[in-house]
């Protein structure tokens, strides 16, 4: 069943589409890899999904029912069911990783006990490998233990679906791997939802359920790494084999 249902869905800027007519499924408990070249327009899309750039046209369904981009209270049942894990991780440097975690669950789930809030971010501290950490600062940790950190920070409020954006960009190859893993067993465990959007080939290798390819502001391909080889669009072949583009 698709927790998300894009339908008719043109994105862009100023009225411009950078995506048009796009029509899709995201479906629950699995990992959704949105794939593409540079400037392919991935990051619009992920803009759109997450709540941050109105659509031109076309739907955006949660769970069966349409976001009204223009409705404040649409966008925080958007916000309320969702997860973001940045590129740069995001994380505040004059604040320890404890308190970087606590931050989301401080300005949503007021009330909260400090025994609660504490015993939640070293929850979620040792789902991603940190636990014993939470005195440390972001500018203390290694590339890859930033991006666990801010894995944790995503998934402290519990959501339905995490958002991940290139989550191995500038990693060495092993500590990319190491994060592949933790996205793929965390979805594996929680049975959590995640979308993925990357360029690496490896990593969509690793982790994806279902890919969506886009191309030219449209979607070429979607479907399991199993379909590839079905597939007799040249473009789509040479994407994944990283042969010369036709």
């Amino acid at each position: 069943m698709d927790i998300i249902r894009v339908r008719d869905l043109s994105v862009g800027y100023d009225g411009r589409p950078v995506l048009g007519h796009l029509d899709f499924g995201i479906p629950r408990g699995r990992i959704t890899v949105i794939a593409g070249e540079s400037g392919s327009g991935k990051s619009t899309l992920l803009k759109t999904l997450i709540g941050l750039l109105p659509p031109i046209t076309g739907d955006v369904l949660l769970g069966g029912q349409p976001v009204d981009y223009r409705s404040e209270d649409d966008l925080r049942r958007l916000y309320a069911r969702i997860g973001v894990l940045y590129q740069t991780s995001a994380l505040l440097n004059s604040l320890s990783l404890y308190e970087n975690i606590a931050l989301p669950l401080r300005m949503r789930r007021h009330g909260q006990s400090a025994g609660e809030e504490s015993g939640r971010v070293a929850e979620m501290l040792g789902r991603v490998g940190l636990q014993g950490s939470e005195t440390k600062f972001p500018f203390e940790l290694s590339g890859g233990m930033r991006k666990r950190a801010a894995v944790a920070r995503a998934m402290v409020l519990d959501p339905e679906i995490v958002f991940c954006d290139e989550p191995s960009a500038g990693l060495d190859p092993l500590t990319a791997t190491g994060i592949d893993a933790l996205l793929r067993g965390l979805c594996q465990k929680l049975g959590m939802t995640f979308v993925v959007v990357t360029h690496e080939l490896r990593s969509i290798e690793r982790i994806a359920d279902r890919i969506i390819l886009i191309r030219d502001g449209e979607i070429c391909f979607a479907g399991g790494l199993q379909d590839l080889a079905k597939t007799p669009d040249p473009y789509v072949r040479s994407f994944f084999l990283r042969t010369a583009n036709p």
